[in-house]
């Protein structure tokens, strides 16, 4: 049962990184869910909002936080294409998130084990649960989004 909402969910997922697709943005999509239901969503905006931090999680985090009307989004559950980098797995961590689904490996700025683990860094107290899918879509979407700008230049 349990797999079955991890695909209705992640498949939410995806469709925001098609949507940051759609708008030339790298493609990373995400959604918060609690209790059964999506409280946020975002897709990469750094190039629209010209802005660093317009990361699909940070969105995804900040709307759900609005929903609930409290930054402490304790029992969610956080779905993203692609492996948070630093930024956004501390604000997993600090927004107390209790799990995160990863579609794809980040190789070179992932921080849930790939490059650096947030689970080592204070408060260790707090934890959170990984479960990785090996999105081979995912992967192969940031694959081509990256190999079609290098074209480009």
């Amino acid at each position: 049962m349990e797999e079955v909402l991890y695909d209705n969910y992640y498949m939410e997922a995806r469709r925001e990184a098609l949507l940051a697709l759609s708008k030339d943005e790298v493609p990373v999509g995400c959604v918060v869910v609690k209790d059964g239901e999506i409280i946020g969503r975002g897709h990469n905006m750094t190039e629209t909002a010209a802005d660093p931090s317009a990361h699909a999680e940070v969105i995804a985090i900040r709307e759900a936080a609005k929903a609930l009307g409290t930054w402490r989004l304790t029992g969610a559950t956080l779905y993203v294409t692609l492996e948070p980098c630093l930024m956004c797995a501390s604000l997993i961590k600090k927004s107390r998130i209790g799990k995160v689904v990863i579609g794809a490996i980040e190789p070179e700025e992932g921080a849930f084990g790939s490059v650096a683990s947030i689970s080592l860094l204070p408060p260790r107290g707090r934890q959170i649960e990984v479960v990785w899918l090996k999105d081979e879509f995912s992967g192969d979407l940031m694959t081509s989004y990256f190999k079609k700008l290098r074209s480009r230049r």
